[in-house]
C-alpha cells in the first residue's frame, strides 16, 4: 500500500485520501456506509470543511468510537477571530471530537500571519497550544498566497490543486513544500471530474512521497475504484503516459476547474458547472446534464449581465462570462443535434 508522509507533521497515511465535500449530497445513512467502508478498507485521511454544509456532521456520525484511528482535516473560511471561534466550536460539535488533526484556513485571499491585524493565526496558535489543534494548515487556489504560506514557515500543510494536467508552477509548489518540510494535500486530483481515468491519476502521484491526493467520493462505485488500488496500485507505463498526454492536450488553455469561488452569482447562474458544461458533456457524460432540470440551469446564462463579479473572484483569472456564453452556445447545439458528444 502506497503511503504519503505529510512533512514535519509526521502524519503517514495511505495515498488514498477521502475528500468529503460530495457526501453533503447524500443521506446520513448512505454517507456513514461509504465512510465506514473506506475506513475498513484502510483509508485513514478524511478532509472536510465547515463550508461543506453537513459533511462534518456525517463524518462525526461515522467515527463515533473510532475517532483516534483516523486523521481529520477541516477548514474555516472566517476572516475574523469571532467567526473563527464559532466555526471551530461548531466543527468540534459536528465531528463529535475534542481536537482537529489539521485545521486549515480555507482559501483566504491573503496569508494569515501573526501581527497582521486579523488575529486569525494567533487564534490558531492558541488552539494548538491548548491541544485542540494538532497542526495548522492552509488551502488556496492562488499561487502568490501559496508561496507566501510556504515562505512564512508558519504552516505545516498546504492544500492546493494538483493533478496530472497541472503545470510547472504547481510542481514548483510541491517541490518547495518538500524542501521546507511541509505536507502537500492535492485537491482537485481529478480536476473536478474532468479527469476520468483514475488509474492514471493515481499513478501520477506515486513518485511524490510528500503529496496526498484526496479523491472526492459520493458513490460506492467511485470508492471501490480507488480502494482497488490499495493492494494493486497502478504504476506509470506507456499506456498511462499516452492517456496523460492526450488529456493534457484536451484540457490545455482556459477552462473552468469548477472550484466554485466565483459563486454565488447575483443572477442565480450555477457558474462552476455551467462554465465547463462542454467538457462535462464530453468527458463525464450524464443524463442529468441534458435533463429538463439541466436545461433550466443552463438557460439561466441568458440572465448574465457581464457584471464582472465572477471574473474578479476567479483564482485563475478566467473571463467567466465569456466562458458561460461559449458553453451555452455549445450546449444548445448539442440539444438541437447539431453537435455530437
Amino acid at each position: 500500500m502506497d503511503k504519503a508522509i505529510l512533512g514535519k507533521t509526521g502524519i503517514e497515511v495511505p495515498k488514498n485520501g477521502f475528500g468529503a465535500l460530495p457526501i453533503q449530497r447524500i443521506s446520513d445513512d448512505a454517507a456513514k456506509g461509504l465512510i465506514l467502508k473506506a475506513y475498513e478498507s484502510g483509508v485513514r485521511f478524511f478532509d472536510t470543511a465547515r463550508a461543506y454544509s453537513d459533511s462534518e456532521h456525517k463524518l462525526g456520525i461515522a467515527f463515533e468510537g473510532i475517532r483516534e484511528n483516523v486523521v481529520i482535516a477541516t477548514k474555516t473560511g472566517a476572516d475574523n477571530v469571532f467567526d473563527m471561534r464559532r466555526d471551530f466550536e461548531r466543527s468540534l460539535e459536528e465531528l463529535k471530537t475534542d481536537y482537529i488533526d489539521i485545521y486549515q484556513f480555507h482559501n483566504p485571499a491573503f496569508c494569515p500571519k501573526p501581527g497582521d491585524g486579523t488575529g486569525l493565526y494567533e487564534e490558531a496558535q492558541r488552539l494548538k497550544k491548548e491541544g485542540k489543534i494538532r497542526h495548522i494548515g492552509i488551502t488556496n487556489h492562488r499561487l502568490s498566497v501559496a508561496h507566501e504560506a510556504i515562505d512564512s514557515g508558519l504552516y505545516e500543510t498546504l492544500q492546493f490543486p494538483f493533478s496530472y494536467i497541472s503545470g510547472e508552477k504547481e510542481l514548483e509548489l510541491v517541490n518547495k513544500c518538500r524542501e521546507n518540510g511541509m505536507g502537500f494535500i492535492a485537491m482537485k486530483a481529478l480536476c473536478g471530474g474532468l479527469i476520468t481515468h483514475s488509474a492514471a491519476a493515481y499513478a501520477f502521484f506515486v513518485p511524490y512521497d510528500n503529496v496526498l491526493p484526496i479523491w472526492g467520493v459520493q458513490r460506492e462505485s467511485e470508492l471501490d475504484e480507488f480502494l482497488s488500488y490499495n493492494n494493486d496500485p497502478p504504476r506509470m507505463n506507456d499506456e498511462i503516459r499516452r492517456i496523460i498526454e492526450a488529456d493534457k492536450k484536451a484540457l490545455s488553455g482556459d477552462f473552468c476547474r469548477g472550484c466554485g469561488y466565483c459563486m454565488p452569482c447575483p443572477q442565480g447562474i450555477e457558474i462552476n458547472n455551467c462554465a465547463r458544461m462542454s467538457l462535462l458533456l464530453r468527458r463525464s457524460p450524464s443524463a442529468e446534464h441534458l435533463s429538463e432540470a439541466g436545461q433550466k440551469k443552463m438557460a439561466q446564462i441568458e440572465k448574465c449581465t457581464s457584471c464582472g463579479r465572477c471574473k474578479a473572484k476567479c483564482p485563475y483569472g478566467l473571463d467567466t462570462s465569456a466562458l458561460l456564453r461559449r458553453n451555452y452556445e455549445d450546449y444548445k447545439n448539442v440539444l438541437a443535434g447539431k453537435t455530437k458528444v
